[in-house]
Order: C-alpha cells, then sequence, then structure tokens
C-alpha cells in the first residue's frame, strides 16, 4: 500500500524541517513525499532540495493560497492512499503510518482519521488542545462533529469521485473552510464511511490561518455556515455545537 503524503508551504523553512524529519523518519516507508511551495525566498527551496530523492516530487511556484496548492498537490499524488501534512505539523510519534496501513488494510476501508492535539508552537510536547475525535456517526455531523482533516486519509479514487464541477477537490472561493467543505461532501453528500484509529496521530501547532486572530475567526464562522447550509443543515444549530465542542476540546487538554 503506497501512501502520499502533500505538503504545502510558503516562507516556513524553520518548522517545514520538522514537518519532513516527522514524515521521513516513518518506520513505514512505501511514502510517496509530494511538497508544493509558493515560491518561497526563506530558503524553504534549499532547505528540501538538500533531501534528495528522497522526496518524491516538490514543486516551488507562485500559487493562489493553501487551497490551490492543496489542489495542485493531490493532483501530484499516485498512492493508493492519500493524505497531508501541513508545514508547521509533525506526526505524533515514528509509527503512526504503520498503524494507519495495519487498520486500512484491517477493515479495507475508503477513509480513516484519528485524533489530534493542537500544541505550543514553539515547544510540541506542551498541548494546549485535545482533539479526540471519536468514532463515526454520520448523525454527528449535525452537532458540528467533523474529524481533524490532517489526520484524514482516503483512497485515491474517492478524491476523484468527490471532484467538485471544476474538477478540483477543494472550493478556492473559500479561504478557510474549504478543508471542511471538502470533508463534508465526503461524509454528508457522498456517505463515505470511515474507520476511526483511536490515538493522537498528528501534533498541529497553534496559529493556523483559521485561529490566527479575531478576523480570521469571525470568516471562518461565516464560511461554516455557508457550508452548512449547502449541505442541508441548520447552521445556526450545527455552529453552535460546533464551537461547543472546540471550548470542552480545549478544557479536557
Amino acid at each position: 500500500m503506497k501512501i502520499s503524503i502533500v505538503t504545502i508551504c510558503y516562507n516556513n523553512a524553520k518548522e517545514m524541517k520538522s514537518a519532513m524529519d516527522s514524515i521521513l523518519g516513518q518506520t513505514y516507508k512505501d511514502i510517496e513525499y509530494i511538497i508544493v511551495d509558493g515560491a518561497s525566498t526563506d530558503g524553504t527551496q534549499e532547505l528540501v532540495q538538500s533531501y534528495g530523492d528522497r522526496v518524491s516530487q516538490f514543486v516551488s511556484e507562485p500559487d493562489k493560497g493553501l487551497y490551490d496548492a492543496l489542489n495542485k498537490g493531490f493532483r501530484m499524488a499516485t498512492g493508493d492512499f492519500i493524505g497531508l501534512m501541513h508545514s508547521d505539523d509533525i506526526f505524533a510519534h515514528s509509527q503512526v503510518l504503520e498503524n494507519i496501513s495495519e487498520l486500512l488494510k484491517k477493515t479495507n476501508a475508503d477513509a480513516l482519521y484519528g485524533d489530534l492535539q493542537y500544541v505550543d508552537k514553539d515547544d510540541v510536547d506542551i498541548v494546549k488542545r485535545q482533539w479526540m475525535s471519536g468514532d463515526y456517526d454520520k448523525s454527528k455531523l449535525k452537532k458540528g462533529w467533523m474529524p481533524p482533516h490532517p489526520t484524514l486519509y482516503l483512497r485515491r479514487e474517492i478524491y476523484e469521485e468527490v471532484k467538485l464541477p471544476n474538477g478540483e477537490y477543494f472550493d478556492t472561493s473559500l479561504k478557510i473552510a474549504a478543508d471542511y467543505d471538502f470533508m463534508m461532501r465526503i461524509l454528508n453528500k457522498y456517505d463515505i464511511k470511515p474507520v476511526y484509529l483511536a490515538e493522537v496521530t498528528v501534533k498541529m501547532r497553534v496559529g493556523g490561518a483559521s485561529n490566527r486572530n479575531l478576523k480570521a475567526l469571525i470568516r471562518k464562522s461565516k464560511e461554516d455556515m455557508l457550508v452548512m447550509r449547502r449541505n442541508g443543515l441548520n447552521p445556526w444549530t450545527t455552529l453552535f455545537w460546533k464551537n461547543i465542542k472546540i471550548f470542552k476540546q480545549v478544557f479536557k487538554r
């Protein structure tokens, strides 16, 4: 089973190295590692090139933002399953992909997700928030449930099935919630039933695009509500429960 992992980046060389080492240090070796860089000028290109052929595919050119870059990276992927690792995230330990592949083979599932920890930007051992996903149940979508996107692995054929009419995977008109829109299409519209790996698979540094400041949080809420309407959910109640889950994650860390 070949697993493709896509990392997108832009001027983030310092944290990019830890993401790369986390991926390339996995005990599971049948990995296709794809890096899409937005024409960085901080040494990112030189960093990636220093890893030689351990990086399967690398492109560095201007793009239209993170979701445009993700679209590009997923088009490049050839693995049986595809996942992502943001440039400031890391795997929780070196056997994550081993555990993912074993559960996928055991269950013959089309999709898998796990748990995620939000950690301090400068010290990944300091946990700020625990996203414990729990078992999948489609009815939970109405109450704001969603697995953390960085823990999601999908069979490559599923990516092709859930494309938008324009042929892309992510709606680039959304600046913060296109991943939520993508997962809602998978779980709600196409009714893909994922399997849950009950362990923390990814550590995400705080300070991402969706939680950077109040303005970003307001925009994310507006985009979330748009996605909910698209999928026939009541945006007011679903967003309420979605935010309640976030508060619980913070206080249960």
